[in-house]
């Protein structure tokens, strides 16, 4: 009996000690899980994807082609530039080329901050042109932006898109403001693929809530450790033998000689 009892301490203490490990897990790991996953998180900011430029640029030639106008778009992040394309094609920018005379450009900074920043998202919409073409006509081009949905928001939550997107607007928005005549519609021949519609800003709340993501998956492994514990300790003392009573002892533990 003795040698049971020492065995039956030692698993109990091995019990404890997991369960302690468990604790430590649930409330020193969880956090250290945490702050890993927003150390790790990436800042770094999406540009369009490819069929996004190959869709826009066919649109400003057609475009530049039918008013004389270069159109353009710039994405960079904190001067970091991350991508540039016009009519002219993807990586090909209309400031300073000699095919290009008369230009404008929609250009856009957006910066990504960690989840653990106190600092928001941000983004920042501009539109710039060539020397011949006034500010003030510049800035209703800008502003118009926001009619199509263009606004900070979209530049943050994907600025890939956004930035094609603006720049395929930029042709109807100089019309509009009487630096050329309305661009023409392209016909059934032209590619006229257009760049992926705006998501849902699900993406971006994953991104932020990510670490609340994991600490939920660590608790509830924490939880079904506790149960298995629970349930192999629940388990061994049903298994445990009921101690023999002594030779000759009656049901009240007394021999036959005391009855």
């Amino acid at each position: 009996m003795a040698g049971k009892s020492a065995a039956a301490k030692a698993k109990d203490q091995r019990n404890t000690t997991v369960v302690w490990i468990a604790v430590v897990l649930l409330f020193i790991g969880v956090p250290i899980a945490i702050g890993i996953v927003n150390g790790s998180e990436s800042t770094d900011v999406p540009g369009p994807t490819t069929e996004q430029r190959n869709a826009t640029v066919p649109l400003l030639a057609s475009a530049s082609d039918g008013q004389g106008i270069c159109y353009g778009w710039r994405l960079s992040d904190w001067g970091d530039e991350i991508s540039v394309g016009s009519n002219l094609g993807d990586g090909t920018p209309v400031r300073d080329d000699p095919r290009c005379p008369r230009w404008i450009e929609v250009s856009a900074v957006v910066h990504y901050t960690s989840a653990s920043s106190e600092s928001q998202d941000s983004a920042r919409i501009g539109v710039d042109g060539s020397d011949d073409i006034d500010r003030a006509d510049l800035y209703p081009i800008a502003n118009g932006l926001s009619r199509f949905g263009l606004d900070e928001d979209a530049f943050v939550d994907e600025p890939g898109w956004a930035i094609t997107r603006a720049t395929t607007v930029l042709p109807l928005l100089a019309a509009e403001v009487g630096l050329a005549e309305a661009a023409p519609t392209p016909t059934a021949a032209t590619p006229t693929g257009t760049p992926a519609p705006l998501p849902s800003a699900g993406n971006d709340l994953l991104r932020d809530r990510w670490g609340w993501l994991v600490t939920a998956a660590v608790l509830l492994l924490v939880a079904a450790l506790f149960i298995t514990v629970g349930v192999r300790q629940r388990k061994r003392q049903l298994r445990k033998p009921v101690p023999a009573q002594r030779a000759g002892a009656g049901p009240a533990g007394r021999t036959r000689e005391e009855a």
